[in-house]
């Protein structure tokens, strides 16, 4: 048998598999479908130092090759969930990693820093595809400069290992790769979705209420491929990743990566997938 236990940054995971955040909400909402104890950890949807409401409807669309959303981060704020939905999640059989989002590098290092007491939050996950609305709306992520205040910031706030969730759009992730480690980041992410965009014809307007969102699915993991291989080459071996996959084939072909993050109900069958991977196919994948 396979030994699947992996490990980052002190943390010890049963096996390699995750649930990527905004897809299996905060973990409760599955118990009747999900073995906790059977997957690596779960990472809960963005959260936010301030409550957000999200973008107007429609948010959704379907594509041939997955799905476009542009739901907004909606949440009740870190206190909510530091009041409310951690008492539910605390004694989950499994490792539980709270989505950070902001609007400023202080707004997410404080939101860190009011997670930092968790005791059973072994450590987050940042989300640095956010607007950053002190320099015209530009995402985080994007620049080197820009990724490595976010995580700069966090890092004085909070002593736990830190995962920062990379954007595939952007000329060269290697370089934000390089900027995230020299900040303290003590994995990536790879990767959040893909801009995208849907129209419709036959109404002739956009599907979505924001024009664009982002794209997961099938033709995403093509990019996390590339993404892994341009990430991973310059880093040093205590470096870790963390890549996202669909479907339930083709799990090897993720060779850089030390976890792997996986939807909670974009794939069939919702949400069996998750078992299956970790019942039958990470057995075979990893042999």
């Amino acid at each position: 048998m396979a030994q699947l236990t992996t490990n980052i940054a002190g943390i010890e995971f049963r096996n390699p598999v995750l649930t990527a955040s905004g897809t299996f909400g905060y973990g409760p909402e599955f118990a009747d479908f999900v073995d906790f104890s059977k997957i690596g950890g779960i990472i809960v949807k963005g959260t936010t130092l301030k409550p957000r409401e999200g973008n107007p409807y429609p948010r959704m669309a379907e594509t041939p090759s997955g799905m476009l959303n542009c739901v907004g981060l909606q949440n009740k704020g870190v206190d909510y969930f530091v009041d409310k939905i951690y008492p539910r999640i605390e004694k989950l059989d499994t490792n539980v990693i709270v989505n950070v989002a902001g609007s400023s590098p202080e707004d997410y290092a404080e939101c860190a820093s009011r997670l930092a007491g968790l005791e059973k939050i072994p450590c987050i996950e940042l989300n640095i595809s956010c607007p950053n609305v002190k320099n015209g709306g530009m995402a985080f992520g994007v620049t080197p400069e820009g990724a490595a205040s976010v995580v700069s910031a966090v890092r004085k706030a909070y002593g736990k290992p830190i995962i920062v969730k990379l954007s595939p759009n952007v000329t060269d992730i290697s370089e934000i790769a390089r900027a995230v480690e020299a900040a303290g980041a003590d994995a990536v992410s790879l990767i959040n979705t893909l801009m995208g965009m849907a129209i419709d014809i036959e109404r002739r307007k956009m599907k979505l209420s924001i024009k664009t969102g982002g794209l997961s699915g099938d033709l995403a993991d093509l990019k996390v491929k590339s993404c892994d291989v341009e990430a991973w080459s310059p880093r040093q071996k205590k470096y870790f990743e963390v890549g996202s996959c669909s479907n339930l084939g083709g799990l090897s072909e993720y060779l850089g990566i030390v976890l792997l993050e996986l939807p909670g109900g974009d794939v069939e069958p919702v949400p069996g997938s998750v078992m299956e991977i970790c019942s039958v196919q990470l057995e075979s994948a990893f042999a």
